[in-house]
């Protein structure tokens, strides 16, 4: 028998939103395979949907260069589309200037102790 995981997870190891995929990827446990098949041969949802988004939060940030947390503080709460990233990176408001250089200070603090 196969292993299964939760489609949470699966979503979480495409590094796609959740709620944003079709039902039957939401409804049904995941096989490993089936997660190695998605990833080897995407369908035109998925494509879509790393394209696009809406993202996680763990992709918003990375694609912001801000922390979690430093969505958080912002008050983004809310999955982003490429378009409202697109938007902010085109234009940054103050506290994405300020949570980018806090988020390359304390990068740059743990590259600096992981040298030591």
């Amino acid at each position: 028998m196969s292993q299964t995981m939760k489609p949470v997870t699966a979503a979480a190891k495409l590094g796609i939103y959740l709620p944003a995929a079709p039902e039957e990827f939401r409804t049904s446990p995941i096989t490993r395979a089936e997660l190695d098949a998605l990833r080897a041969d995407p369908p035109q949802w998925l494509i879509e949907l790393r394209r696009n988004g809406p993202f996680p939060r763990e992709v918003v940030a990375q694609k912001l260069g801000v922390s979690r947390s430093g969505l958080a503080r912002a008050g983004i709460t809310e999955p982003l589309d490429a378009d409202q990233i697109g938007a902010l990176i085109a234009e940054p408001p103050e506290w994405l200037v300020r949570e980018r250089e806090s988020y390359r200070e304390v990068v740059a603090e743990k590259a600096r102790q992981n040298a030591r």
